[in-house]
């Protein structure tokens, strides 16, 4: 996976039997990561966490009940960044006015976000006239 940028792009069933498909997807990209100076084992696990958490956000806003409907990610791979970008045609929401979960609560709101933001260096979340899209960013040196 050395030198030029690579760009995977995936479009599943609006559907959680694909959250584990996508999750060993990013830990495969990641152990293939030649340039990643950290822990590849490490990075695997929060790409599978990362894009599991994403998918889930995705399904839940688009609605479960339509399984018509599919989610894209695109995982790029450039010299200094990973980026994923997970796209979803649901309602959408504001990214910032999420709280902080409240571990001591069985209730997961906002768990997947602080995650993801917990986990890569840069995350954002807009929508265009058609679709979501929630951008996350990975430093790899």
């Amino acid at each position: 996976m050395e030198g030029n940028a690579i760009e995977v792009d995936i479009k599943v069933p609006n559907k959680t039997r694909y959250l584990s498909l996508i999750g060993r997807i990013g830990e495969d990209i990641a152990r293939e990561l030649e340039r990643y100076s950290g822990d590849r084992d490490t990075l695997a696990y929060q790409l599978n966490l990362v894009l599991t958490e994403a998918m889930v956000n995705a399904i839940k806003h688009a609605g479960p009940r339509e399984p018509e409907k599919q989610v894209r990610i695109v995982i790029s791979i450039c010299v200094d960044y990973l980026t994923i970008k997970v796209y979803d045609d649901g309602q959408g929401f504001d990214i910032n006015s999420i709280p902080p979960p409240n571990f001591d609560e069985l209730e997961d709101r906002g768990r997947g976000i602080f995650l993801i933001r917990s986990l890569m260096d840069s995350v954002s979340y807009r929508k265009n006239c058609r679709e979501n899209i929630l951008e996350m960013k990975k430093k790899l040196v």
